[in-house]
């Protein structure tokens, strides 16, 4: 086991060695060369190192750099030195999140962890906490505390009896609403095509101004960072006309919750803490491994009523216990690299987090739009969208973007029209990975 352990760890310095000199994307020959890993079922035994080895010589190769500095495709993020040697540790301790018992450490952690965060992005200090795989379980985690809780106002409890006969929930969307709620929404039995859209203005903002009328048993989700432009849905007037009519609300936000750590960007947050649940991920601009999404709910009750599992052989001690406010029952201690991030960073260091990446995408917008190509978006978080003319020559740039290897950016369609999508996200990035990204950009551009 000793060198086996050496041996990784020589390889994992080795990897993250060379992720400034490699191409973002995978050559060809690289991609070609899984095919080593598709061979018959082995018949007996091989040696660990062995095994280590092939993973390392024919994966190693064909992974996107997504650690190192000049990723912007989607919303990913790095993961922080700190986080990536906890979840290392963490591995080696391989510990089971559910309970108390089952490891005091990752029960402790989570507990500190989400009281950091409460307090970092101006969430209710009694809200409930449930740490999941990323943003999409924390969306149904969080939607099925709002259907609790909307259910048992009617006097139906629906962990024991469930939807059938159940008084109808509406839920209330903008038109810009991510996919992975309208995926939670389905998995809750209250489907995709069910919601009432709510019209957004030309940065993806729910408009406040165009809400049906809403009732005790409505769900409003808003968003905070439209996966695209970055942008905000008004939450102070959205909360204040769903609580008026009794509805609950809850906010989608993956990225955006984390510009609250930001004084420079924490007005864009205004009257998030006013809504009823939360959804966030950790692996995004928190910069901690795969997978780590949390779900906040203002009143924990709700949340672990939503989740609780008993069983005769499952004794929960007096204190919280992990699994009684996620889906999971076994899982990961995703609570160690969430805490080695927090303890790492510190409130300064995650502000500077955020502020960092914003200023590099505004870098970016600018150095394009100075030479002559379209920002399709007012840059306000870490999110940019860019026309390279007609919608071939943009789909064009991109592919040959890709291509090159110098820096990778993904596509979107916003509001008719084709778009490079520049998501900046990870604490590697530096001055120079954006200055060196923006002139592939602006030579693959000129010869498209």
């Amino acid at each position: 086991m000793n060198d086996l352990l050496t041996d990784v760890c020589a390889r994992i310095a080795r990897y993250a060695d060379t992720l400034d000199t490699r191409p973002v994307a995978p050559g060809p020959d690289a991609v070609a060369a899984l095919a080593r890993f598709d061979e018959p079922m082995p018949q007996h035994p091989a040696d660990p190192g062995a095994v280590l080895r092939l993973l390392d010589e024919a994966g190693s190769q064909a992974t996107v750099a997504t650690a190192g500095g000049r990723y912007f495709g989607f919303v990913t993020g790095g993961t922080l030195p700190a986080a990536l040697a906890a979840n290392l540790l963490a591995a080696v301790w391989d510990q089971n999140g559910a309970y108390q018992v089952m490891s005091p450490v990752a029960a402790t952690l989570e507990e500190v962890s989400a009281n950091w965060l409460r307090e970092l992005l101006g969430l209710p200090t009694q809200a409930g906490a449930g740490f999941t795989t990323g943003a999409t379980m924390a969306n149904l985690t969080a939607l099925a505390a709002a259907r609790h809780a909307l259910l048992r106002r009617t006097g139906w409890d629906v962990e024991e009896d469930g939807l059938f006969g159940a008084p109808p929930i509406r839920v209330v969307v903008g038109d810009e609403v991510h996919a992975s709620v309208l995926k939670a929404l389905s998995l809750l039995g209250m489907g995709r095509a069910r919601v009432e859209r709510v019209p957004a203005d030309s940065q993806g903002r729910m408009r406040a101004d165009a809400l049906p009328e809403l009732s005790p048993s409505t769900i409003v989700c808003i968003q905070a960072g439209n996966v695209n432009t970055g942008a905000f849905d008004p939450a102070a007037e959205i909360c204040a006309a769903a609580h008026d009519a009794g509805a609950w609300v809850h906010v989608d936000a993956a990225f955006g919750l984390w510009a609250a750590a930001s004084p420079q960007l924490s007005d864009l947050t205004a009257g998030l803490g006013e809504a009823d649940s939360w959804a966030t991920d950790a692996h995004k601009w928190l910069n901690v491994p795969y997978d780590s999404g949390i779900a906040f709910v203002r009143n924990a009750d709700d949340l672990r009523a939503a989740m609780t599992v008993g069983a005769a052989y499952l004794i929960a001690g007096a204190d919280r216990e992990p699994c009684h406010f996620t889906p999971d029952m076994s899982r990961r201690a995703r609570g160690v690299e969430v805490w080695a991030a927090l303890r790492s960073l510190g409130r300064s260091g995650v502000a500077d987090l955020v502020d960092r990446c914003c200023r590099h995408t505004r870098r970016f917008a600018d150095g394009l739009r100075s030479a002559g190509y379209d920002v399709l978006n007012d840059v306000v978080l870490n999110q940019a969208l860019v026309s390279f003319g007609d919608d071939d020559t943009t789909r064009r740039v991109i592919e040959r973007v890709q291509a090159d290897g110098t820096c990778w950016f993904g596509g979107t369609v916003w509001q008719g029209r084709a778009a490079m999508r520049i998501s900046v996200s990870s604490w590697a990035t530096t001055d120079d990975d954006v200055e060196r990204s923006l002139a592939a950009l602006l030579r693959i551009a000129g010869t498209a």
